[in-house]
């Protein structure tokens, strides 16, 4: 089997523009970059609004595991699997970052025969998005210290400034620094640091903006700190949010490509899937929406972080209501919750897999708290054995759904086939009946309760006093309608990421609440959130590198 990156490499990719044909989208709405990818235009896009929407499916998955899952790869597998049985299918995707491309993860454009292409280029700068992001993040950070040097008219409490610097590579020794050394010429010192630019508030912001002038009002509303009397500074106090809308005009607007078997695929943003929403862009969604009849779409991290986040604030916030949901599992990863040491899943092991079973369990039934049918794809994987396939699938169908095994990787759209036919049955019986988990006017606590105990099955949530004054203050200002964003740890239903399966009783620690008044959620920190990840001992970096033919080696 050739690699990924040389599968993609002898891809026959077509001109974006037939891509965009097949879409109804006119050469001159598309602004090319190079022959394959594209931006639609914010004009054209405009145009769409009175047109009926297609059904909206979202892919998921269990927690993730060293094992591996394939949610990516299952994505453009079931976009690929339901062109292939003849309905007008596109997906929607987010953009890698450059952190976990040259640190441990690798890219994020699917895998085998179930990847969108070029694959390089979206794995790297792509259309420039993120750098986009990024000078529109750090032009703030400097109008903030630029402010102060000229007299602090806004009255900012130096010790209070929440608004870091971000970049987009995974670099330890940046996350906490002391900035302004060096003698009066460069401002006042004070304590700051950096996160990585998926991490950035106008990342979440440009994945949930409407259009222009909903962005603007979005970064205008950012909180950059506080003054001594403990009232908010935002962007608009600065007259910073012109100029941050003008950096990212082009970044609004949603980049086309194709998958290897040339359907068409958006893939918009990248926030962060702990300390954000982790969704591609709703404007990427709801463009697609209205240009094709299914609409593939994913989540970050397993269905407890991802799932939850997109229903209760990507749909909430979007008005979209998504019609099926694919939960994605392998049987590795499923043994692996069993019990299973990573060296061991070669090997057959019905008896840990049934006892993993419990973790896809658990979030089928957290799916139906939302009122969307649910089916399984299980990701194939060459060590399965016909005993471990069918006590999965014997294992779903007691919770009442069907396991559909999925060869994608292998046998692009036509592994896949039953998967479509599954999603297109599920999505023609129109059963979903979808609400969010909880009320807008429900108190911020009782939110981050609610998710706590009906999602990750928690005994108690508990939170100092300052935590709870603070989402009161909050409350008093006027954002306790806004959701809540839980960032936790994406490997276990509980803070702690060495407990796998499906654990309940356990208390959810909430260390911190920040306000991101742009976004327009509550973000609430249960336990050790990383959001500038550190590289690993030996990086993807050292094995990346150009051939004597100018082909990129060692990226994926």
């Amino acid at each position: 089997m050739a690699s990924d990156i040389e599968i993609a490499r002898a891809a026959r990719m077509k001109p974006i523009s037939e891509i965009g044909a097949r879409l109804g989208i006119p050469p001159e709405a598309l602004e090319n970059y190079g022959s394959t990818k594209a931006k639609v235009r914010s004009d054209f896009i405009s145009t769409l609004s009175d047109r009926p929407d297609g059904k909206l499916v979202l892919v998921t998955a269990i927690n993730p595991t060293p094992a591996g899952e394939g949610k990516t790869t299952t994505t453009v597998g079931l976009g690929d699997g339901l062109n292939r049985i003849g309905k007008k299918a596109a997906i929607c995707l987010r953009e890698p970052s450059l952190g976990p491309c040259f640190g441990m993860k690798g890219g994020a454009a699917g895998g085998g025969y179930a990847q969108v292409v070029p694959m390089e280029d979206i794995n790297l700068h792509f259309t420039g998005d993120f750098h986009a992001i990024t000078s529109a993040h750090n032009l703030l950070s400097a109008l903030i210290d630029n402010h102060i040097y000229w007299g602090n008219a806004l009255a900012i409490d130096q010790r209070r400034i929440t608004w870091r610097r971000v970049m987009d590579m995974n670099d330890r020794a940046l996350r906490q620094i002391v900035s302004s050394l060096g003698g009066v010429a460069n401002g006042f010192p004070r304590e700051s640091g950096f996160d990585i630019t998926v991490a950035s508030e106008i990342m979440a912001i440009l994945c949930l903006a409407r259009d222009l002038a909903d962005l603007q009002a979005r970064l205008g509303n950012i909180i950059i700190g506080y003054r001594r009397d403990r009232t908010a500074v935002t962007a608009r106090d600065l007259e910073a949010d012109g100029a941050m809308t003008v950096l990212l005009k082009e970044a609004m607007q949603p980049n086309l490509v194709q998958t290897l078997e040339n359907n068409p695929a958006f893939i918009h943003g990248g926030p962060f899937a702990n300390i954000a929403h982790g969704c591609n862009s709703v404007i990427a969604t709801k463009t697609a929406l209205k240009l094709a009849d299914y609409v593939v779409t994913e989540a970050g991290f397993g269905a407890d972080l991802g799932a939850e986040k997109f229903f209760d604030i990507k749909c909430r916030k979007a008005g979209l209501s998504p019609s099926a949901v694919v939960i994605v599992a392998t049987i590795r990863a499923l043994k692996m919750n069993g019990g299973i040491g990573k060296d061991a899943l070669g090997r057959e092991d019905v008896a840990a897999l049934t006892r993993g079973c419990v973790n896809l369990g658990r979030h089928i039934e957290n799916l139906s708290l939302f009122g969307v049918p649910v089916v399984v794809a299980i990701n194939h994987f060459v060590s399965d054995t016909d005993a471990e396939v069918a006590a999965v699938q014997a294992y779903a169908a007691e919770q009442g759904v069907t396991a559909v095994l999925c060869r994608h990787w292998a046998d692009g759209s036509a592994g896949t086939e039953k998967l479509a036919e599954k999603v297109v049955e599920l999505v023609e019986a129109d059963t979903a009946r979808f609400a969010p988990l909880y009320d807008d006017a429900l108190p911020l606590f009782d939110k981050i309760e609610t998710v706590a105990r009906k999602i990750y099955r928690a005994g108690e949530v508990v939170a100092d006093k300052s935590v709870r004054d603070q989402l009161a203050k909050w409350e008093a200002d006027g954002f306790g309608h806004l959701p809540v964003c839980m960032a936790k740890t994406q490997y276990s239903f509980s803070t702690d990421p060495s407990l796998r399966g499906a654990p309940e009783g356990h208390a959810v620690p909430v260390r911190e609440v920040r306000l991101s008044a742009g976004a327009g959620f509550v973000v609430a920190i249960c336990g050790e959130i990383m959001t500038m990840p550190g590289l690993p001992r030996v990086p993807s970096a050292n094995h990346i590198r150009l051939d004597d033919n100018g082909h990129i080696e060692g990226l994926f």
